[in-house]
């Protein structure tokens, strides 16, 4: 017995060394959230080891906002494999707390730009999506804009407009660190700084995607006034900029080396643009180091000459083809009475995985 509670102090001292020596690596994120099952919210709580001290003391000042920070790290995860599942990094995620997005968290590079980006967006979209729906108390519709315009005008303000400022507030909350003196001409960005310019790049584009709705009024359906009122973009639009902004990224010089080159201390970023500080690795190999899965195995599009494609998609390795047996349901018919009758179709596909 004695033996036994030796081993587990030298077990629990060995965690605390590995801690305190590897803080990032073993730290966890609240974007692990985005990969966890829906539908629980009995496991959600404000003590939950993935929410950072600052975090977990907004969560306990405001817990009614819990389920809205879950679905938006869901609702970000999933756009991201979207928009970049046919791409040699493919936002693939582990469940670890502490490695969600692997190295690409930390690395500085466009793909972390494009992570924090929309990790703010998606979290500003849900929390906003639950204002106009009527499930906060603290917040609404957005009524500053009704009573504008008028009937000889043909169209006023009205309905419900996403109040998207309140969403953008808890968004800046809960991700930034309140990191003063982002960045300046000579000084360039940390990580830090750099992440949270992006985070902000990423609640705007929730704004720039907005839409103006409007429904006519009239005898008849004349349309004789128009009642109008601003609607968030559906996440994939959001998603589709956001992945403009990454194919249009600028890299900006990095605080912590000591060389700077000249035309980067001048060169003005927008609030816009997404920025990073590291160039991107090829993603052709594996690297378990690094969280780089590598896509030998990736099924491609033998005649795509986009990102889907096998030469680019296999880094110039090759590609395996594969014949595959599909079996489905056809010319189905209606039987009187009463069922539907079905003949057994078979196909032979070609599939085609890099080596």
């Amino acid at each position: 017995m004695e033996t036994r509670s030796s081993g587990v102090r030298h077990m629990c001292a060995l965690t605390l060394l590995l801690v305190s020596v590897c803080p990032l690596c073993c730290k966890a994120s609240w974007m692990w959230l985005g990969v966890t099952s829906a539908g629980a919210p009995e496991q959600l709580s404000c003590g939950d080891p993935v929410l950072s001290a600052r975090q977990r003391e907004l969560c306990r000042r405001k817990p009614f906002l819990l389920p809205s920070v879950r679905d938006g790290a869901q609702l970000a995860v999933s756009e991201c494999q979207n928009q970049f599942r046919q791409e040699r990094w493919n936002c693939s995620t582990s469940r670890e707390p502490t490695a969600v997005f692997g190295h690409e968290l930390t690395s500085g590079t466009k793909e972390t730009a494009f992570i924090y980006a929309v990790m703010a967006a998606g979290l500003v979209h849900s929390v906003t999506r639950s204002c106009s729906q009527g499930n906060m108390t603290e917040c609404g519709c957005d009524a500053r804009l009704r009573g504008g315009g008028t009937a000889p005008e043909g169209w006023h303000w009205g309905g419900c407009s996403d109040h998207i400022q309140f969403g953008t507030w808890f968004s800046r909350k809960f991700m930034d660190n309140s990191v003063k003196n982002m960045s300046t001409s000579r000084g360039g960005y940390t990580l830090s700084t750099m992440n949270q310019h992006n985070s902000g790049a990423g609640r705007q584009a929730i704004e720039r995607t907005m839409s103006t709705d409007c429904r006519c009024h009239g005898i008849s359906g004349s349309c004789a006034v128009k009642t109008c009122w601003r609607s968030m973009a559906p996440f994939k639009r959001v998603g589709a900029y956001l992945k403009e902004r990454y194919e249009q990224s600028v890299q900006v010089s990095d605080r912590s080396r000591r060389k700077m080159r000249k035309k980067d201390r001048r060169r003005p970023v927008d609030k816009h643009q997404l920025i990073y500080l590291n160039k991107s690795p090829n993603y052709c190999l594996e690297d378990r180091r690094r969280g780089i899965a590598g896509t030998r195995g990736r099924r491609c599009n033998r005649t795509s000459t986009g990102p889907d494609g096998c030469n680019l998609l296999c880094c110039g390795r090759g590609y395996n083809t594969h014949v595959v047996r599909n079996i489905q349901r056809c010319e189905c018919k209606f039987v009187w009475c009463c069922y539907v009758h079905c003949r057994r179709c078979e196909s032979m596909n070609d599939m085609h995985t890099c080596k």
